[in-house]
């Protein structure tokens, strides 16, 4: 069948919207009919060459949408279903039997070699040649997508799919790091380097815990101020010249507990683990590009300082997700309150303004 997708031609260049033949499911597999795709800082990575996912093909890995057709053997949605479309996990290995499956010991393969694990694509041009897909095992900047029925999130009948997309990983990724790995404890102080999705989902995670000092830094003032009225306790901008390290020090009497480094950006790394003290936990959970290095001090690192790398907000995309759907609902995660909707076909407007800064979550609807 048919389907319209936004096409990653070659690194460093405008994705640019035509029509596409995709598959019909596989045993295991799904078609699903993507109602909106959030976009992402890791969907320009993978523009850009900072994660190696093959051109041409098509990107986006936050889509949402109804069950379209299942493939053999598929037993955990049926055709009509509202689904999230969720990481891929091989469902085998030590990590995804240990009920952590961000961490699948194929999650590599999985997510950037454009194809399904036979070497297959779901991707192909009007006259017959190949597309790279699955990329995050779905390609969601498109009318259809073709997936791993095991990687579907069933949501509610009730829910508005066209918000849901960025909780497959952005939001995910933010509350997950808090509420699944990190838990601060009673009184403790969480500093978030970095108020974009991720960032912004932090801080909201960590307004649902007994933290009493939710720090927010960031140089573009009206994410701060959006992060104060969504938990952040403080704010810090660091546009003004000011000291991070040092102003989180003075608002908490002494470092922080916690360090998260939301942007990706191993400067900023740094400043966050350096924020953190004794027995401190500086989490790395932004994209840095390939290659990136980073380096600490080693004596205060060596004194009970712990760094950790969290990734998609760890645990299963079926429990978190779902949770933060309630909690939306009942007024306490708001995460809709960082979405901004672009047609498809102005997908290439909506990753540069989320690289200004101007959104903090673009999200491409798909036409009817």
């Amino acid at each position: 069948m048919r389907a319209n997708a936004a096409v990653f031609e070659k690194l460093f260049t405008p994705l640019s919207v035509t029509e596409v033949e995709i598959d019909a499911p596989r045993p295991g597999e799904a078609l699903v009919k993507i109602v909106a795709a959030g976009v992402c800082h890791t969907d320009a990575l993978a523009r850009d060459g900072d994660m190696p996912f093959p051109a041409p093909g098509v990107l986006g890995h936050e889509g949402a949408g109804m069950v379209e057709a299942v493939g053999d053997g598929v037993t955990n949605v049926s055709v009509g279903d509202k689904v999230i479309i969720g990481w891929p996990w091989c469902g085998s290995c030590r990590n995804c039997l240990d009920g952590q499956p961000r961490y699948c010991l194929e999650l590599g393969p999985l997510v950037i070699t454009g194809s399904r694990g036979d070497g297959s694509t779901s991707l192909r041009r009007l006259d017959g040649s190949p597309l790279h897909s699955h990329f995050f095992g779905q390609s969601s900047f498109a009318t259809y997508s073709i997936c791993a029925a095991s990687a579907l999130v069933p949501v509610p009948a009730d829910a508005d799919v066209s918000l849901l997309g960025p909780l497959a990983c952005g939001i995910s990724t933010g509350a997950g790091a808090v509420l699944n790995a990190l838990r601060p404890f009673a009184g403790s102080s969480v500093v978030v380097y970095g108020a974009g999705a991720v960032g912004l989902s932090a801080i909201m995670a960590a307004r649902l815990t007994a933290a009493t000092h939710i720090i927010a830094v960031d140089r573009l003032a009206s994410r701060l101020s959006l992060a104060a009225e969504l938990g952040a306790t403080e704010t810090i901008d660091v546009s003004t010249g000011s000291d991070p390290v040092a102003t989180v020090q003075e608002i908490c009497g002494g470092p922080a507990d916690f360090g998260l480094d939301c942007a990706g950006n191993v400067n900023v790394l740094r400043q966050a683990a350096d924020s953190v003290g004794m027995r401190g936990t500086v989490a790395l959970i932004g994209g840095a590009p390939a290659g990136a290095s980073f380096s600490l001090d080693h004596m205060s690192t060596l004194w009970g300082k712990k760094v950790v790398g969290i990734l998609g907000g760890e645990g299963r995309s079926v429990s978190l997700i779902n949770t933060l759907i309630t909690l939306n609902a009942q007024g306490r995660f708001p995460y809709d309150r960082l979405i901004e909707k672009f047609p498809l076909d102005q997908v290439n407007e909506a990753l540069e303004a989320s690289h200004r800064g101007d959104v903090i979550k673009p999200v491409l609807t798909m036409p009817a």
